[in-house]
């Protein structure tokens, strides 16, 4: 079930927010130079909301009330999560923030485009559809599959600098006419029910503080016959947590990608079931015997590129990469070009990048368990 107690949303309070911190950034190129513009003083507000809930935790001295408070507070550790690494990720990523498999000799742009046809060719989305993207981010993935399938898409989000971002790149792509992005709290959604003929969600709703919540909201927007595809980021069943070394990669996990409670494997299915669903498939996509791991990229592993067009997004991801890049935000940050915090963040950022891989390698975590349910017809 949904947290009784949900946060209260505020639009106004965010917009206001949003244009203290972002002003005209949103209108800038991307990455860095979107990262210069921001005002100092509303980025530092950020910076102390956001890491108030991880500063001197750790996963030897982590509490259950540690994980509740954070829970609590979901909205919002969400949205200042975002306000801080968006332009990181569209440096060092691109505009799909995920995660996908690699083919033999693919690329890597080509790779997160195939990752999303998957989910939609499984989904079944068709020409015309009305589809939710749940946790649409700058609107990469939505672009991406409206243009496959011919779709209308409606992104949503709850962090206003990214709608601002998403509104226009569908802009300069001509795809206003197929995409909209809509504000919003995936646990509380203002759709009418029976409004999407399909939804989909990539590696977004592991932001939520319960994913029978946001599924259960989910199964209610969608209309009787229709399909939700989610890559949902999990814990394998091999999470122990009492394991003390399982709990520093989960909490470095959740501290770098603003996740207020991640769970398993075994609790994500039961979650999509209990919000009413009946599963059509599921399947760890992680486990599929491919030629390259998800996780090479952020490894930093320049033997595995599929291309030599990728080698300035890889070289990024190596140790050397991160530190420079890490190293230039410090020097610009103490001298007052970029905002106070941009390091820690980024610092953040790479711990997140570590326990990933490690959570990879020792089989404890997967950010694709792919998950496809239908809404019954009655």
């Amino acid at each position: 079930m949904a947290p009784a107690n949900l946060e209260t949303e505020d639009h106004t309070r965010d917009a206001a927010f949003n244009k203290a911190m972002h002003k005209d950034s949103s209108n800038a190129q991307g990455g860095l130079s979107a990262l210069m513009k921001k005002d100092k003083t509303a980025q530092k507000a950020a910076v102390d909301e956001y890491f108030k809930h991880w500063d001197d935790k750790t996963a030897k001295d982590e509490t259950l009330a540690d994980r509740d408070a954070r829970k609590a507070e979901y909205a919002t550790l969400t949205r200042h999560y975002y306000n801080l690494v968006t332009d990181f990720y569209e440096y060092g990523w691109g505009q799909s923030f995920h995660f996908c498999r690699f083919a033999y000799g693919e690329q890597f742009q080509q790779a997160i485009a195939r990752h999303e046809h998957y989910l939609a060719a499984k989904i079944g989305i068709k020409d015309g559809d009305k589809v939710l993207d749940v946790g649409c981010g700058v609107g990469g993935p939505a672009r991406e599959i409206a243009k496959f399938t011919g779709a209308h898409i409606t992104g949503l989000n709850n962090n206003d600098y990214q709608i601002e971002r998403a509104t226009k790149y569908a802009q300069l792509e001509g795809l206003s006419h197929q995409l909209k992005f809509v504000k919003g709290d995936f646990m509380q959604m203002s759709f009418p029910a029976n409004s999407f003929d399909a939804v989909y969600a990539i590696e977004a709703t592991v932001h939520a503080p319960s994913l029978e919540g946001v599924y259960s909201q989910i199964f209610r927007v969608l209309k009787p016959g229709g399909v939700f595809g989610v890559y949902e980021w999990l814990m394998t069943d091999n999470y122990d947590n009492t394991n003390e070394r399982h709990r520093e990669i989960r909490l470095g996990i959740e501290q770098g990608d603003g996740i207020s409670n991640m769970v398993k494997i075994s609790e994500g299915i039961a979650a999509i079931k209990a919000a009413g669903f009946e599963m059509m498939l599921h399947e760890d996509l992680a486990k599929r015997p491919d030629p390259r791991p998800w996780y090479y990229p952020i490894a930093g592993d320049m033997s595995m590129m599929g291309s030599i067009a990728d080698f300035p997004r890889i070289v990024r991801m190596t140790k050397i990469g991160r530190g420079i890049a890490h190293k230039f935000v410090g020097a610009l940050e103490t001298i007052g070009i970029a905002p106070t915090g941009s390091q820690k963040t980024a610092d953040s950022m790479a711990l997140a990048a570590d326990c990933l891989v490690a959570g990879a390698k020792e089989d404890l975590f997967t950010p694709m368990y792919l998950m496809v349910a239908r809404k019954p017809l009655a």
